[in-house]
C-alpha cells in the first residue's frame, strides 16, 4: 500500500487533512495551531512531497524522519506532522478493520468524561451557567475567574472579582461536582499566587495556564507558592518540553494536544512518561468533529486519562463528518467503526469557507500589552 496524495482542506475554522492511498483507504486528520492555519497548511504541502509514494504503514518510521531530517522545531511544523500523523493511523486502523484504540493497546474504559465551560460575566450569571451545566448532565465544569474587561481593572480588583465568580459557581453546584479553573495565561506570577491563594476553599480540581508558557522557571516559582494542582501544556509542541515540566514536578496534570504536540505517535508516549511520574493526562481539544473522534481514541487507551473539553458542535457544521461522537451525561460514547471512527464529507466543506483569526491585542489601561 502506498500514499497517493495528501490534501487540505480550510473549513470554517478549522484544517482537516486526508491522506489517499492506492489500496483505496482515506485517512482523515485534523492540525491544531488554530491562530496560523494558513501556515500549517503550506508546510502539509511541503511535506507531502515526503510522504506520498511511501507506506502509510510505518508511522513511527516517518515521524523520525520528517522530525528529524533537518532538526528545525517548531508549533507549525508540528502541527503539520500531527495531522498526517493522525490521518496514518487512521489508514493503519481501517486497514486490519479496528479502531485505533485497539492498536494503541486497547480500551482503558467504556467512554470518556468530558467536561463543560461555565459562561457569564457576573457572579450570577457564572452560578447560572454552572447549574444549567450540571442539570444537562455534567459532573465536571471549567470556568475561568476573570471577567470580561479585567485588563483595565487593578489586580486587586481582579482577584477581587475572581474570588466572587468562583464562590457563587460553587455555591451554585454544591461539593460534590468537579470545578476547575482555566487563567488563559493571564497573570503575572504575584496576581498568579495571590488568587491560587484566595481559591483554596473552594475545592478547586485544578488551576489551568495560571502564566504564559514560555517559562518553566516562573512556572515552578508559582507551584513553590501554592496548594492548588497546576495544569499546563496546550501549547507545547513536541516530547521534550512535556519531559521538561513532567522532570521539574510541578504540575499534576499535562495538556497535551493531539492535533499539535505530534498525534497519536507522540502523544502515546507523552502520556507513557506522565504516567510514570503520577501525572494525569488532560488533553487539550479544540477543531472539528474530526479532532472529537481522535481525541476520543486516544483517551480510551490512556491509564492516566482524566478529563478534555466537551467542544460542542451544533448545527449544520457537524455535517463535515459522517456520524459526530455523540456525548451523553458529561460522557463521549465511543463507536466500533475501524480507525478513528469518523470519515470526512469532502461534498460538506465548501459549504463553510475558512474563517481565518486576526492578529488583535488586549491591553492595560495603560496602554501596554496585557496577553
Amino acid at each position: 500500500m502506498k500514499i497517493t496524495e495528501i490534501r487540505s482542506f480550510l473549513v470554517d475554522r478549522y484544517l482537516l487533512v486526508r491522506v489517499y492511498t492506492d489500496a483505496g483507504l482515506i485517512g482523515n486528520g485534523e492540525a491544531g495551531l488554530w491562530a496560523h492555519q494558513g501556515v500549517v497548511r503550506q508546510a502539509i504541502s511541503e511535506l507531502s512531497e515526503y510522504y506520498v509514494g511511501k507506506d502509510p504503514r510505518l508511522i513511527e518510521h516517518h515521524y523520525q524522519v520528517v522530525s528529524r531530517y533537518a532538526h528545525f522545531m517548531g508549533a507549525a511544523l508540528s502541527a503539520a506532522m500531527s495531522a498526517i500523523d493522525m490521518a496514518l493511523w487512521d489508514i493503519l486502523g481501517k486497514s486490519v478493520d479496528l479502531p485505533v484504540y485497539q492498536l494503541l493497546g486497547g480500551k482503558c474504559r467504556d467512554k470518556v468524561k468530558v467536561y463543560e465551560n461555565v459562561g457569564g460575566n457576573t457572579p450570577e450569571e457564572c452560578a447560572a451557567s454552572a447549574r444549567q451545566r450540571v442539570e444537562q448532565g455534567f459532573t465536571s465544569l471549567r470556568m475561568s475567574p476573570l471577567a470580561s474587561g479585567f485588563e483595565l481593572e487593578t489586580a486587586t480588583q481582579n482577584i477581587s472579582t475572581a474570588v466572587a465568580r468562583v464562590a457563587a459557581t460553587r455555591q451554585a453546584i454544591g461539593a460534590g461536582v468537579d470545578l476547575g479553573i482555566e487563567v488563559h495565561r493571564n497573570l503575572r506570577p504575584e496576581e498568579a499566587i495571590t488568587l491560587a491563594r484566595e481559591l483554596e476553599p473552594f475545592k478547586i480540581l485544578y488551576y489551568e495556564d495560571p502564566l504564559a508558557p514560555q517559562s518553566n522557571e516562573a512556572l515552578e516559582y508559582i507551584a513553590r507558592h501554592i496548594h492548588l494542582p497546576i495544569a499546563t501544556g496546550e501549547r507545547f509542541y513536541n516530547i521534550f518540553q512535556f519531559k521538561e515540566l513532567i522532570d521539574k514536578k510541578i504540575v499534576s496534570l499535562i495538556r497535551p494536544d493531539l492535533s499539535l504536540a505530534g498525534g497519536f505517535t507522540q502523544v502515546k508516549k507523552i502520556a507513557a512518561i506522565a504516567e510514570a511520574a503520577f501525572v494525569g493526562l488532560f488533553p487539550h481539544l479544540m477543531g472539528s468533529p474530526v479532532n472529537n473522534a481522535a481525541f476520543a481514541q486516544l483517551a480510551t487507551a490512556i491509564p492516566n486519562y482524566a478529563l478534555m473539553e466537551h467542544n460542542a458542535h451544533v448545527g449544520p457544521i457537524t455535517e463535515i463528518v459522517d456520524q459526530p461522537l455523540q456525548v451523553e451525561n458529561g460522557y463521549r460514547l465511543l463507536n466500533e467503526r475501524p480507525g478513528i471512527g469518523i470519515e470526512i464529507v469532502e461534498e460538506a466543506l465548501e459549504k463553510y469557507p475558512y474563517v481565518g483569526v486576526p492578529i488583535s491585542g488586549s491591553f492595560h489601561a495603560d496602554g501596554s500589552v496585557a496577553h
